[in-house]
């Protein structure tokens, strides 16, 4: 691995070129010099940038649910000569002209979190796992986040329903203990790479010496956005290795989960972390998010998964872009997933090709991209059962106006149009998931 791939990737030109590689290998040199606003963003690449794109974006954040936060490592991926099409920059930065309205059967909490939430901080929906949402924050802020209800700081149209706090996770603790049922804890947020060594090694060593608890997954987008936080952090990482060496001594698995979503983001720096990790034993696996205009095509799944697979990182899921605040010009079309799945897989081993999942809004989990029940082409519905959760409902996903015809688009977007086509198709248990 070349010097120059591990800084500035090969390229001739960086808006960081001056910067001193000690500096730029450091999480928290990263963390400071992080661009958390348009201002920002025009001191320091302002100079690769016309003035109506850094317009656009500018008027573009006034329109989403998440917040601008941005590293050095990000900033130095973005292609700046294709600023418009790049993968990279498409997932951070939001441009007006690409923001597309919001689907009638939106929601700002889509997945139904905090309506399966019986102690603040955490998530029971599937009967033996839960979600233990331990922070707000992230390294940087992706413009599709499923949780923009909590995730970041206010937006002009998003007020945070922040309960992370620290101050109930010791209920969320307790709750665990009392359930039996529980085996499998996801611990995330916001992301852990924001959480100081003693809160992790006092939330690891609190679940692993739960009994019944079995598995605990650290979520973090920091191998992919802040890969030096693995060597730069030296009491952060080790901390992580001892909580995953007591689970092991306790014949209990710790594992991570990553974010990846273009193969651009596996880089050099990714496989050292990937490196140190791997010598301790620690498994990683990616969730990828399907993203149009990012990585939904063929070509560019399989390179991901390929490259991922190469630094010891197993492709565990690739999800359909949530229905959430402001992302619709992400979305993809069923159908086209399902087409997507056909035909990445065989292209590399069956364990190392990801289940292509939707995330049932309202609350119906993780279903595989081809299990649905009902289809309704024409106004774009699909619906998936999930037994485990509620054996009696069927939970609806919608596909984007822009893949319906413009009468149907049309007949959504007029008053009522919504409530109207749910109750003509007679699918009434939508009614109450349309009047939130």
């Amino acid at each position: 691995m070349a010097e120059t791939n591990l800084f500035h990737f090969g390229k001739s030109s960086s808006p960081y070129e001056t910067i001193a590689r000690s500096d730029f290998l450091n999480h928290k040199w990263q963390d400071r010099s992080s661009v958390n606003n348009v201002n920002q963003l025009e001191m320091i690449a302002g100079s690769f940038l016309k003035p109506s794109t850094l317009t656009e974006v500018k008027e573009g954040l006034k329109k989403v649910g998440m917040s601008v936060r941005i590293n050095p490592y990000i900033m130095e991926m973005i292609e700046w000569d294709r600023f418009e099409t790049d993968p990279i920059r498409r997932q951070f930065l939001p441009m007006l002209s690409e923001i597309e309205p919001d689907h009638p059967a939106m929601t700002i909490d889509s997945l139904g979190e905090r309506e399966t939430s019986p102690v603040p901080n955490l998530v029971h929906r599937y009967p033996d796992k839960v979600l233990f949402l331990v922070t707000s924050v992230c390294p940087v802020y992706c413009q599709f986040c499923t949780r923009s209800y909590a995730v970041g700081q206010d937006t002009e149209t998003v007020k945070k329903d922040n309960v992370s706090s620290p101050k109930y996770w010791d209920d969320a603790i307790e709750y665990i203990r009392s359930h039996p049922v529980i085996e499998d804890v996801v611990v995330s947020g916001g992301d852990i790479a924001r959480l100081k060594p003693a809160m992790i090694k006092k939330i690891g060593t609190a679940l692993l010496d739960i009994e019944h608890v079995r598995r605990i997954r650290f979520a973090t987008k920091a191998l992919s956005v802040q890969p030096m936080k693995f060597f730069s952090d030296e009491n952060w990482f080790r901390t992580i290795v001892d909580v995953a060496n007591y689970g092991r001594a306790l014949f209990k698995n710790v594992y991570i989960h990553s974010h990846f979503n273009h193969p651009n983001e596996v880089t050099p720096l990714v496989e050292l972390a990937m490196r140190r990790l791997h010598a301790e034993g620690i498994y990683v696996r990616n969730q990828t998010v399907l993203l149009r205009g990012v990585n939904d095509d063929p070509g560019t799944l399989i390179k991901l998964n390929k490259k991922l697979g190469r630094v010891n990182i197993q492709p565990y899921y690739v999800y359909a872009c949530d229905m959430v605040k402001s992302i619709e010009h992400f979305r993809v079309p069923v159908q086209e997933i399902q087409y997507l799945e056909r035909e990445i897989r065989g292209a590399t081993a069956g364990f190392n090709t990801p289940l292509f999942v939707v995330d049932a809004p309202g609350g119906g989990g993780k279903r595989d991209v081809h299990s649905f029940e009902y289809q309704n082409e024409e106004y774009g519905i699909i619906g998936y059962r999930s037994p485990c959760i509620d054996p009696l409902k069927t939970y609806y996903y919608f596909d984007p106006l822009r893949s319906l015809t413009a009468d149907i688009q049309k007949e959504w977007l007029k008053p009522g149009g919504h409530e109207a086509i749910l109750a003509e198709l007679g699918l009434g248990n939508l009614m109450r998931l349309a009047a939130e």
